[in-house]
């Protein structure tokens, strides 16, 4: 058992609990896989672990806070101890607080989303990448968004953390790339996970992504999974958001136009007199 459990590749994922990260577990133990679930929710976690080796998967929970280097170091050891590899860590734990900038809590939604969502990324992959350049081998993959391409009002934090994201990517796939080890970014739309449950998000127009274009958790795992076989840079999800990526680089008056009378000033009842009164 043990040679086997040796042979077989492993993934670390981050935010293993619900959404993509357990939607990624579970095609990934499909495939063979050692899967490592980390996040904070035990109890979740360990019944999640069970389910995946009671259909002959392998997995191993361990509660993990990525914001804590220190837990992320110990997630580390366990892996090394148990399975002396590391082939996949697929950075997923994130959440985002969809508020006006004015009404965000200084500490709960801007500093810990900035600290999950950045922070914890870089705390993963500082952890992993000794252990992946001493055996020139593995693959990092990070789950940013959309907003991390295009910044959107009451996205205004999340956007600066996946912004962020892309950049620490960029460099890390050109500072492992020597060793070995692929770097990759995800940027999906909408996805259906529980991530909008905790957003506080509160529409007076209504807008939000329509359901026929909303990705599903397995549609990203999915993505992944591919990555690891053929590894690209970056991958945008779904794909036709290409042409409002390139609408927004070419014509940026032109999205800020429609953005602001379109939505914030519907949103936020600003009449044109409001902003531009005269003084």
């Amino acid at each position: 058992m043990a040679d086997e459990m040796e042979s077989s590749p492993v993934i670390w994922i981050t935010g293993a609990s619900s959404g993509i990260g357990a939607a990624a577990a579970r095609l990934f133990a499909k495939q063979g896989y050692a899967v490592v679930l980390s996040a904070r929710r035990k109890e979740r976690l360990d019944a999640f672990a069970a389910e995946i080796m009671s259909e002959g998967g392998q997995a191993l929970a361990i509660s993990t806070d990525v914001t804590r280097i220190g837990d992320l170091q110990v997630c580390m050891e366990m892996i090394a101890a148990r399975f002396n590899r590391l082939d996949v860590l697929l950075n997923n734990a994130g959440f985002g607080r969809l508020k006006w900038i004015d009404m965000l809590d200084p500490q709960g939604d801007i500093e810990t989303q900035i600290r999950v969502n950045l922070l914890g990324a870089i705390f993963s992959a500082r952890v992993a990448a000794p252990f992946m350049i001493e055996r020139c081998r593995g693959h990092i993959i990070n789950i940013a968004s959309l907003a991390g391409l295009i910044g959107m009002p009451t996205y205004s934090v999340y956007a600066a953390t996946k912004f962020g994201l892309r950049g620490f990517n960029e460099a890390l796939r050109r500072e492992l790339h020597p060793w070995g080890i692929q770097v990759s970014i995800v940027y999906p739309g909408g996805v259906e996970t529980e991530f909008s449950q905790h957003t506080g998000v509160q529409r007076k127009t209504g807008y939000k992504t329509p359901e026929k274009f909303r990705l599903s958790a397995e549609d990203v795992a999915g993505v992944v999974l591919r990555l690891t076989k053929h590894p690209r840079r970056q991958v945008i999800l779904p794909g036709y958001m290409v042409g409002i990526l390139w609408m927004n680089a070419l014509f940026p008056s032109v999205v800020d136009w429609l953005v602001e009378n379109r939505f914030v000033r519907k949103e936020r009842e600003i009449k044109t007199s409001t902003i531009h009164e005269e003084t």
